[in-house]
C-alpha cells in the first residue's frame, strides 16, 4: 500500500501527531511519500523509509504555482492508493487523481468547504468537527477517527536542570505562544500558589507578552519557559499537575500525552475536551478563561493526592480504550483500501 501526505504545518501537536502517525503506518509495511513545509525540526523523527519533499506553498511564490504541477506528477508517477491532505491549505494542493481515494484530515473546524474539492471524504477528529462541515452543506463521504499519542511511560525530567526545587507543586503546560492557547490564565491561575512553579513547553509570538504577565503577577521567579521540546513526555512526567488551558481546543492532543504519562490534568471546557473528558472522572474542567475556576482546579488536585491519582488512572483508562495506536491506525487503513 501507498500513501502521499500533504502537510504545511508548523510545529505543534498536530505536527506531532503526524509524525507518530506516519511512523506508525510505517511499521504496518505502508510506503509513503510526503510534502512539507523547509526545516521543519520534526522531519528528522519521521521513519527514513518516508520519502519527503519541501515546499513552502506561499501565495507569493513559484511554488504556488509550480508545486501543483509536481504533486499532480507524483500522483501519476506513484500510482498511489490514497492521497492524504492535513488540514484545509494542503487540501487545495492535493491533485484530482482519478486512481485512489482522496482524504482531506480535519483538527479545527474549516471556515468554508471550497479547500476541499478534490475530497472524496473528509476525516474529522471529533463529532463537532463532523457536525459542522454538515452544516455548511459538506455531502460526500464523511467520518471521524480521533489521535492517539506514545503510551510508554518515560522518566521525569530532573527539575534541578531547570532550576526547580524538587518538592513543590510544578504545573506544566505546552503549545504555542499564541492567544488561543490560554496561557495567560494559566499564569494568572499558577501565580495564586504562591509555592507552585510553571514549566512552559513552546514558543510562539506572544511569548514576550506571556513573560512581561509573569513578571507582573510575581510569578517571575518561579515560571520557567522550556523552549520546543520535540519529546515532551519527560517534561509532562516531572508534572504534579498537567493543565491545558485553551480558548479554543478542537481535540487536544497534550491531554492525551499527559493521560500517557499518568499525569492529573485540568483541562478548559473547550470544544474537544468536552467531548471526551468526564469531569471528575479522568480530570477537571475548567470555564475558559476564568482563572477563578483554574485556580481552584489546580488547588483541589495539589491538596488531595488521592483525587489526583484517580483522575490520573481514569485518563489512562480513556486514552487505552478510545485512543489507541492499533485502532486508529487500523480505521486509516481500511479507508486507505477504498475507492472513490
Amino acid at each position: 500500500m501507498q500513501v502521499v501526505h500533504y502537510h504545511f504545518g508548523k510545529d505543534g501537536g498536530a505536527e506531532r501527531f503526524f509524525v507518530q502517525f506516519a511512523n506508525a503506518l510505517a511499521r504496518r509495511g505502508v510506503y509513503q511519500s510526503a510534502i512539507i513545509r523547509p526545516d521543519r525540526a520534526w522531519r528528522a523523527d519521521l521513519d527514513p523509509s518516508i520519502k519527503v519533499e519541501e515546499s513552502h506553498f506561499r501565495n507569493l511564490s513559484p511554488d504556488r504555482f509550480l508545486l501543483p504541477i509536481r504533486a499532480a506528477r507524483m500522483a501519476r508517477r506513484l500510482k498511489p492508493d490514497a492521497l492524504m491532505a492535513w488540514a484545509p491549505r494542503a487540501s487545495m494542493l492535493m491533485p484530482a487523481y482519478p486512481g485512489c481515494i482522496k482524504l482531506s484530515r480535519l483538527g479545527d473546524y474549516p471556515p468554508k468547504l471550497d479547500y476541499f474539492r478534490n475530497s472524496d471524504m473528509l476525516v474529522c477528529n471529533t463529532p463537532g468537527i463532523a457536525d459542522h462541515v454538515r452544516k455548511l452543506g459538506w455531502t460526500r463521504g464523511l467520518t471521524v477517527i480521533s489521535n492517539f499519542t506514545d503510551t510508554q511511560r518515560v522518566a521525569p525530567t530532573d527539575r534541578a536542570q531547570w532550576k526547580t526545587p524538587q518538592h513543590v507543586p510544578l504545573i506544566v503546560s505546552l503549545g504555542r505562544f499564541v492567544h488561543r492557547k490560554g496561557f495567560h490564565t494559566l499564569i494568572e491561575a499558577v501565580a495564586r500558589h504562591s509555592s507552585a512553579y510553571l514549566w512552559l513547553a513552546g514558543e510562539g509570538e506572544e511569548q514576550d507578552a506571556l513573560t512581561r504577565l509573569a513578571r507582573e503577577k510575581g510569578l517571575g521567579e518561579r515560571i520557567r519557559f522550556l523552549g520546543w521540546q520535540k519529546d515532551a513526555r519527560p517534561f509532562i512526567a516531572a508534572a504534579d499537575v498537567f493543565v491545558m488551558p485553551s480558548l479554543h481546543e478542537p481535540l487536544g492532543n497534550v491531554i492525551l500525552e499527559a493521560w500517557a504519562q499518568r499525569r492529573p490534568v485540568v483541562s478548559s471546557r473547550s470544544e474537544g475536551p468536552s467531548w471526551f473528558m468526564r469531569d471528575g472522572e479522568n480530570g477537571l474542567l475548567a470555564e475558559i478563561e476564568n482563572v477563578d475556576s483554574f485556580s481552584a482546579a489546580i488547588e483541589a488536585l495539589l491538596a488531595d493526592p488521592a483525587l489526583a491519582a484517580r483522575l490520573a488512572e481514569g485518563g489512562h483508562r480513556t486514552l487505552l480504550s478510545q485512543f489507541s495506536e492499533e485502532a486508529v491506525t487500523g480505521a486509516y487503513l481500511d479507508l486507505f483500501s477504498r475507492r472513490p
